[in-house]
């Protein structure tokens, strides 16, 4: 999917989700009690959705990014097929683009009962259970966000890049998984800001294909254990 279009898609669930929370927090009785049950049942979905999708080649940039960590002007991504935003999230820079699991929870954490930090927390705890399913070790680097390998060597590289925004507990944007992401893509970048930290693939670390709708499963599932929630379709 394109990344303007899903950014859209994202945007309508949160807007939809935030609507009938202000609804609520304005009501009171009975009324507010109709309403936390129409929050509580937002097509079927009780917290929200997860969307899992794979872009087209794209960069982003967050709102806290500094231009200086794009290394090529927009004219070069245009000559080789990828878009750029400037977009709402935390975190500064990253690519996104065929091979990699881009994943966009939109969800209502005082449903969950956790708070941002909780559920970040819980999203890198997936991901690292993701990776020990294919043999490799993963874990966190203190004062970065994501997955990393080797991460406090100088051999440090992030398999997964995580970048969130909430408003009112209900979040958006997500985290990007790579599993047989071309690389390259990320020379033209400082990824996520770091000059002195290089990035890597599930395929990557094992020297193999894998299967990608295999560990599209394997995610789904180490959230919805980490998260303490039902994932369905």
């Amino acid at each position: 999917m394109g990344y303007s279009e899903c950014w859209d898609l994202q945007r309508s669930l949160f807007d939809r989700v935030l609507a009938v929370k202000r609804g609520v927090a304005a009501m009171e009785g009975a009324e507010a009690g109709a309403a936390a049950e129409a929050l509580a049942d937002l097509s079927g979905h009780e917290a929200g959705w997860l969307l899992t999708v794979e872009h087209n080649p794209v960069y982003t940039l967050g709102k806290s990014g500094k231009d200086e960590n794009m290394l090529v002007p927009e004219a070069y991504l245009r000559s080789i097929g990828a878009e750029f935003f400037h977009i709402d999230r935390g975190g500064d820079v990253t690519f996104h683009g065929p091979g990699q699991i881009v994943g966009y929870p939109i969800l209502d954490l005082e449903q969950l009962g956790i708070g941002l930090r909780e559920y970040i927390d819980s999203i890198e705890e997936a991901i690292i259970g993701v990776c020990a399913e294919w043999g490799i070790e993963a874990g966190r680097v203190a004062g970065a966000s994501g997955v990393w390998i080797d991460g406090d060597t100088p051999r440090a590289r992030k398999i997964c890049a995580i970048g969130v925004k909430s408003s009112r507990y209900v979040t958006m944007h997500g985290f990007a998984l790579n599993v047989a992401t071309d690389l390259r893509y990320f020379n033209h970048i400082n990824p996520c800001g770091f000059v002195d930290r290089g990035v890597t693939s599930i395929e990557r670390e094992v020297g193999h294909a894998v299967d990608f709708e295999q560990v599209k499963m394997q995610v789904v599932k180490h959230l919805s254990e980490k998260l303490k929630i039902e994932i369905y379709k």
